[in-house]
């Protein structure tokens, strides 16, 4: 009597609303003076759901949406005692316990929960973990102390004793990373100086909603401090994964550049090769390339697009077999400045950029599909060994090369579809804007203001500088000796350029050292050979044995494609030869056998068909 007193004195009145379920019609009491917040919870109590995921309407047709607001009342939308609400959940979430049909679940006492027998909770898990590179378990066992001989003029002890200017540094020590012009510290460095004397857990940066939170429904309706994710500071990070890239040859890099001098356009290629310990480094990690592979690629003055791989699983299992695994990847940004000295343009620098935000969003999508184990991360991966090798021209104008890593943080920002390419600064990258479909946090970078204060400042439109991390390249020295097989086409699409490729080449080994040649040998229409043919050989290639090589060759299924191979390039075979596609030497697009201009560029065909 008196709750009805209150609700007469304050003009509520009490009404009951029916809400229809895939569960059936249940019965709610609320006052139209209470929030529409209040009746999404009182469906949740009512109603036992699982989760705030669903949505209340007016009608069948869910065009009238009762909105959950702390700010709008029942009466607001006109609904009277007896009004039917219709209930239906959103981006298919499970809203009720789905019944268990065991026999076991069905003869369960009343008072126990289904699903809580010993078969349930008692049954052990087996969880896998990552397996770690050799390199890193390599690493670990290395206690990454900087020996120090003794100092003459320093040290006042023998030599067998020890003092503070010949005492062994840590991996970490800025002072020596400095005197070596070391830019960053190594990943292992940064585990040692993070990890000592106490255990941690690295957790990646996550720019998402916590899913499956309870006390609200879901965004954009609503949200908590328990799932939102915080703000993103961006900081330059301290460590790099990889602190060198080594080309084992210079033909490697060459044949790139042979195509942009050919054409004009640019070129994308995949490095392969295996990771090793940097003598050079304190725990450092160095990645030996040894091999490239070019994907379907259109490409032209200023813009690559890549296709995609048909034969990817089989080309990663021929790599696995040569002991490679793909390490990163390279492209070119060349311009010619003056043909006749042989110089090229100085796009990217200090006063340009160094990647625009385009090319480091493709960076961090690289490094996401590449993640390196850890063995201290809670999810068994953290950052990754993925470089990024740029070809272009130095302050001096000669070709150069340039490598680079984006961090951590960039990886998850592009992970989670929040960093953005510009389209008039290529040196910025632009922060998504809030919205109903994609909720982004905060995000800052510091910089110094007039006054020399560093201070926080809105990353709408963030310098892509803050997301680099600086990655050594060279090219291992080559004794003199005699010069290599050409590199092949970026593909082999007829026996013919097989046969001039084996020809051209100083030994029949050194012409099957190529991922592209070994891919041709089991896709090629006329007699692809399975890959257990071709297994002896890529163990001769990776023993670089060319007695083994020899006795592949002279083998019945390698005998019979090589002879077919001659006969296409002794005209014998013309008929295979004109049957198969060609690549149009200008675009490299792919056109169709009979075609005699590129279907692409319009460029005639020159293969002398």
């Amino acid at each position: 009597m008196y709750s009805n007193l209150l609700n007469r004195m304050s003009g509520s009145k009490k009404m009951t609303l029916r809400v229809q379920s895939p569960e059936g019609t249940s019965r709610i009491e609320v006052l139209d003076t209470d929030v529409t917040s209040r009746l999404y919870e009182r469906v949740y109590e009512i109603l036992r759901l699982n989760t705030y995921g669903f949505s209340l309407y007016r009608d069948r047709q869910r065009k009238e949406e009762i909105i959950s607001s702390k700010s709008h009342q029942l009466r607001e939308y006109g609904l009277q005692h007896g009004d039917m609400l219709y209930l239906n959940p959103v981006n298919g979430a499970v809203l009720f316990d789905q019944p268990s049909t065991s026999a076991e679940d069905n003869n369960k006492p009343s008072g126990e929960p289904v699903g809580a027998g010993p078969s349930a909770s008692s049954a052990p898990v087996t969880v896998l973990k990552p397996e770690e590179d050799e390199v890193d378990l390599e690493l670990y066992k290395l206690s990454g102390a900087i020996q120090r001989e003794r100092d003459d003029k320093l040290c006042r002890h023998n030599s067998k004793g020890c003092c503070v200017h010949c005492s062994p540094l840590e991996p970490w020590d800025e002072g020596y990373l400095r005197e070596h012009n070391i830019k960053h510290m190594s990943f292992h460095a940064y585990l040692r100086k993070i990890t000592s004397g106490k255990f941690i857990s690295l957790d990646e940066l996550s720019c998402k909603i916590k899913p499956g939170c309870k006390e609200h429904p879901p965004w954009p309706r609503g949200i908590c401090s328990a799932c939102q994710p915080g703000a993103v500071t961006l900081n330059r990070q301290p460590y790099r994964h990889v602190d060198n890239v080594l080309f084992q040859r210079p033909a490697l890099v060459e044949r790139l550049l042979a195509y942009w001098r050919a054409t004009g356009h640019q070129r994308l290629a995949f490095l392969y090769g295996r990771y090793e310990r940097h003598p050079d480094v304190p725990l450092g990690i160095r990645a030996r390339v040894t091999a490239v592979w070019e994907p379907p690629q259109e490409s032209g003055r200023d813009s690559i697009v890549v296709g995609e791989e048909p034969h990817a699983a089989l080309l990663a299992d021929l790599a696995a077999r040569l002991g490679l695994r793909r390490l990163g990847w390279i492209f070119t940004d060349l311009l010619p400045e003056d043909l006749a000295a042989g110089t090229v343009r100085h796009l990217r620098g200090v006063d340009t950029h160094f990647l625009s935000a385009q090319e480091c969003i493709t960076a961090g999508h690289f490094q996401n599909l590449h993640p390196n184990a850890c063995r201290h991360a809670s999810s068994g991966y953290f950052g990754s060994k993925f470089v990024t090798v740029c070809v272009t021209g130095d302050s001096e104008k000669q070709v150069h090369l340039e490598g680079y890593q984006v961090s951590g943080q960039c990886q998850a920002l592009v992970r989670d579809g929040i960093l953005l390419p510009t389209r008039d600064a290529p040196e910025l990258g632009y922060i998504r804007d809030c919205s109903a479909q994609h909720y982004v946090p905060d995000v800052y970078y510091k910089e110094r203001d007039a006054y020399g204060n560093e201070v926080g400042v809105s990353a709408r439109r963030v310098p892509v500088a803050y997301l680099l991390v600086d990655v050594p390249v060279g090219v291992a020295r080559q004794p003199a000796a005699p010069p290599a097989a050409p590199a092949p086409p970026a593909a082999l699409h007829s026996l013919r350029d097989l046969h001039r490729h084996i020809e051209a080449a100083p030994s029949f080994l050194e012409a099957m050292s190529e991922l592209h040649v070994l891919l041709f040998l089991c896709t090629n229409e006329a007699l692809p050979l399975s890959l257990s043919c071709v297994a002896p050989l890529v163990e001769a290639v990776r023993a670089q044995d060319g007695a083994a090589a020899e006795r592949w060759r002279a083998g019945p299924q390698a005998g019979t494609l090589l002879q077919l191979a001659r006969a296409a390039a002794e005209g014998e075979g013309e008929g295979e030869a004109t049957l198969a596609p060609w690549t149009c030497a200008l675009c490299t697009y792919h056109n169709a056998p009979e075609l005699r201009a590129c279907e692409m560029c319009a460029m005639p065909r020159n293969d002398g068909m």
